[in-house]
């Protein structure tokens, strides 16, 4: 299994303190300013590449 970047792995965090969540719902969880809808979207799919 690879190895996660910090940013892939913060957001990993995020998902396992949420659970089942939608980009939206995780992008709500970071303090202003907000990273884009774009940057999380990207990061969720190198986790699913991943199979994260």
């Amino acid at each position: 299994m690879e190895q996660l970047t910090k940013r892939e792995e913060e957001v990993m965090n995020k998902f396992w303190e949420k659970g089942e969540a939608t980009v939206k719902e995780i992008i709500a969880t970071y303090p202003e300013p907000r990273p884009s809808r774009t940057a999380i979207s990207t990061f969720v799919k190198f986790l699913v590449d991943k199979a994260f």
